[in-house]
């Protein structure tokens, strides 16, 4: 019996196909009575225990508040985390209809203006998260990682040490380092004001379903500068040839009167990116290059 068949077992449900089979492994599952819903074995070493009950609780709450999220599924005996047999840690969520609105590395389908449109939907789509997720009075023991400067720029990153990735030049990994410095000023001036964010706004985690947005895939949700999940999103589109005007919706959307005040954010998640690649793919990955050459191109506009 695989993992992911003792996990479909203890939820009573069948796997149907297997969706994603990335650092956590997410199947389609038939629930009984029918129902549609994605099982989850999650990464080992990546979140505790706690930390996946507490996305599990956020989730419900943002589903019980109407908002479209997928809420996690109870186990028949209760709770909503299974321990298999090997260890591995498993969670089922419901279901959520629809197509993801693209991909990395592959261009937004639509002109111009439609790209605009949706991103203006995704703007008001996370303002509503966020206000929902202040106004939460969260749980004893809710336990979260710290998308904040030290999380993103400090000696130890959650993502890593981006300026000390080894494909890096000499030259590159001091143009990455500079960026660094740049970046932790900016988000000094930001303040200590943090929230709950997805913190993975990405193309393949907001799902079009017949013109509405649905918000998936909370893995990497933890406590940050909300415009993080802003500039998440543009780091996707910065090869667009709308970017003006798809960041200029999506930031009216959120409601930001200032579109410029996402750049640094946008940074952050380029950089951040590169650490995260580093320990996760082989060396031969052309995902390195990728990354690599757009936050130095996106550092080199920032510090002008």
């Amino acid at each position: 019996m695989t993992e992911a068949e003792e996990a479909a077992g203890r939820w009573g449900g069948q796997i149907t196909r297997a969706l994603r089979l990335r650092e956590n492994a997410v199947y389609e599952l038939a629930l009984p009575g029918g129902r549609r819903a994605a099982l989850r074995l999650h990464r080992r070493g990546y979140q505790s225990a706690a930390a996946i009950r507490s996305e599990l609780w956020w989730c419900a709450a943002l589903a019980d508040a109407g908002l479209p999220v997928p809420a996690a599924v109870a186990l028949p005996e209760g709770g909503h985390l299974a321990v298999l047999r090997a260890g591995r840690m498993a969670s089922v969520v419901a279901w959520v209809d629809g197509a993801p609105m693209g991909e990395a590395g592959v261009p937004l389908a639509g002109h111009g203006a439609e790209q605009a449109a949706q991103h203006h939907a995704l703007g008001q789509l996370l303002a509503r998260v966020h206000a929902v997720t202040d106004a939460l009075v969260l749980p004893e023991g809710f336990a979260r990682p710290r998308w904040d400067r030290e999380g993103l720029v400090g000696e130890a990153p959650f993502w890593g040490r981006f300026w000390e990735h080894p494909a890096l030049t000499a030259r590159e990994a001091g143009m990455l380092a500079e960026a660094r410095v740049w970046l932790a000023g900016a988000l000094a001036r930001q303040g200590d004001a943090l929230g709950l964010i997805h913190a993975d706004v990405l193309r393949e985690n907001v799902l079009v379903n017949d013109g509405s947005l649905s918000l998936i895939d909370f893995d990497d949700s933890g406590f940050g500068y909300r415009l993080y999940d802003l500039g998440t999103v543009l780091s996707q589109n910065l090869y667009e040839p709308a970017y003006a005007e798809i960041r200029a919706a999506l930031c009216e959307g959120y409601g930001l009167a200032a579109p410029e005040a996402v750049d640094a954010f946008t940074l952050a998640r380029t950089l951040a990116s590169v650490g995260w690649a580093a320990p996760r793919l082989p060396p031969e990955d052309p995902v390195h290059a990728r990354h690599i050459a757009r936050a130095l191109m996106f550092a080199g506009r920032c510090l002008g």
